[in-house]
């Protein structure tokens, strides 16, 4: 059965000497994995098509359970070259992606997280605001999957709090707070600048002016909480722009 939608590559796995496996986030299969014959060899049909952070039209080949179905076809429709080129910019979208294929069934059609991760890039590509940019996207990205944390008040009496127990995902209250666990404090002004976030939309995110302290408290707390539920450590934060 031949399938065709449109996709960005994620991730490459060579596969023995000329051969890939290659990773896409598509519009309509979600993330999918499929096998590119012969793509290394210089004369490859598929160009540099199979290149991170190329955006195609694809075709595959196989049942609707293959487990690896046959790419067929990839034809270029955009390339996020500025972010490629940019050392800083490819790490922060390479963690981005790494937390995506963590937290994202394989096949998973019923998100959306394509048009997600194609509303960041084109925002990342247009210019500054990286960091913002980047927290938006992960908050989002938890929503979809589930493990958004609550910041707004307390886990479970309602009440205010400023006391985030990783294991509970929440904040608590001094009546409700146990002790028990890593608890990070998380002042007012960030509290308020998450539910901000959550409500805002992507395309006016440059007016949006917090100030460092508050996006570098949210960024540590969303990202521990990411490392918690994933149970992974980002392999992409072990690399650091000198």
């Amino acid at each position: 059965m031949l399938q065709r939608t449109e996709g960005i590559v994620l991730r490459t796995t060579p596969y023995g000497e000329a051969d890939l496996i290659v990773t896409f986030l598509t519009k309509d299969h979600g993330i999918i994995k499929v096998f590119a014959k012969s793509p290394r060899k210089v004369k490859s049909r598929f160009g540099s098509s199979l290149e991170p952070l190329t955006c195609s039209r694809i075709s595959f080949w196989g049942k609707e359970d293959s487990a690896l179905p046959r790419l067929t076809q990839a034809d270029i429709t955009h390339v996020y070259s500025s972010i490629r080129e940019s050392l800083s910019g490819f790490l922060k979208v390479s963690e981005l992606i790494e937390l995506t294929l963590y937290l994202v069934p394989e096949r998973d059609r019923s998100r959306n997280v394509f048009s997600l991760l194609m509303r960041t890039l084109a925002l990342m590509e247009a210019g500054p605001a990286e960091q913002l940019i980047t927290l938006f996207y992960k908050l989002k990205l938890l929503d979809i999957a589930g493990f958004l944390p609550r910041l707004q008040s307390c886990g479970r009496c309602g009440g205010e709090g400023d006391a985030f127990h990783l294991m509970q995902g929440t904040v608590l209250c001094g009546n409700c707070c146990t002790g028990d666990g890593q608890v990070s404090r998380l002042s007012r002004s960030a509290r308020t600048f998450f539910s901000t976030l959550l409500k805002w939309e992507m395309s006016k995110l440059h007016r949006l002016k917090p100030a460092e302290g508050i996006i570098r408290e949210l960024v540590v707390l969303i990202d521990e909480h990411a490392q918690y539920v994933t149970e992974k450590n980002l392999r992409t934060k072990s690399f650091r722009v000198g």
